[in-house]
């Protein structure tokens, strides 16, 4: 067979004492919600696997389809990478990670190390259940690491508080926002993708920058420390936050609650 560029395609191997173990070629549709999945995958190559598909939902808002139906998994381990990522996108803004599994005959999978994980025999039953997630209540921003930044992103808020009906959340949101965004021109000074979504009642909120530097949260700061209580303030205005490591940077989320005493 005559090889063909795929521009979209991403091959992730794992090895072993300097012997490739597995090969697995992910393909991204740009046009569609679906990440194909073929060839051999093990343990070895679940770690590169599981950045490719946080890179994927961190660029499209919305559930993506991960489409096993051409992947071969020789080790256990290397299936729970897909419950792994759903958890960890579990607080973003509008995304989840679904399966198009031709073993599944419902959206229970069989295989312990997917438990948790929706699945779907066939690739139109995975993408009828993406269709059903209103894409449209997701607002995002690409914002410069400069000053002004805090504001678009408080604007951007607003907007969506008022559009999704959750007028007691603005204030708490926009603070939250404005430590985020700061904490992003003050030292990752990248640019960031702001983005956020209702989910029933609570306000799902993130950031997305270019460092791989995480932010670390010790508690209350001593009344004489200048400075450092951007995450003391978030953690009081929300229902709970945190940070995921993703391929070229990070995101960091929260997640805002009307009932929160905070807010």
């Amino acid at each position: 067979m005559a090889d063909v560029e795929r521009p979209n395609a991403l091959t992730v191997t794992g090895a072993h004492n300097g012997a490739i173990m597995s090969s697995c070629l992910v393909e991204i549709d740009e046009s569609s919600a679906v990440v194909r999945l073929t060839g051999v995958l093990d343990a070895a190559g679940a770690e590169a696997l599981r950045g490719a598909l946080l890179a994927r939902l961190v660029a499209r808002p919305g559930p993506v389809v991960a489409d096993v139906s051409g992947l071969r998994v020789v080790d256990p381990s290397g299936r729970s990478v897909f419950a792994e990522v759903r958890r960890e996108v579990a607080d973003w803004p509008a995304a989840d990670l679904l399966l198009c599994d031709p073993a599944v005959d419902g959206p229970a999978h069989p295989d312990a190390a997917l438990a948790g994980v929706p699945a779907w025999p066939t690739l139109d039953g995975a993408l009828a259940a993406v269709a059903a997630t209103p894409l449209a209540a997701v607002l995002t921003a690409e914002l410069a690491p400069v000053v002004g930044a805090a504001r678009q992103a408080r604007e951007l808020v607003a907007t969506g508080c008022e559009r999704w009906g959750m007028p007691m959340l603005t204030d708490p949101a926009c603070i939250a926002v404005t430590e985020m965004v700061n904490n992003v021109v003050a030292h990752a000074r990248t640019p960031m993708t702001v983005r956020l979504a209702p989910q029933d009642s609570t306000l799902h909120l993130a950031v997305r920058d270019h460092s791989p530097r995480q932010p670390t949260f010790a508690g209350i700061s001593p009344p004489t420390r200048v400075g450092g209580r951007g995450l003391l303030l978030i953690d009081t205005v929300t229902r709970r936050w945190g940070s995921s490591a993703v391929p070229d940077g990070k995101v960091v989320w929260c997640v805002l609650h009307p009932d929160d005493e905070a807010a």
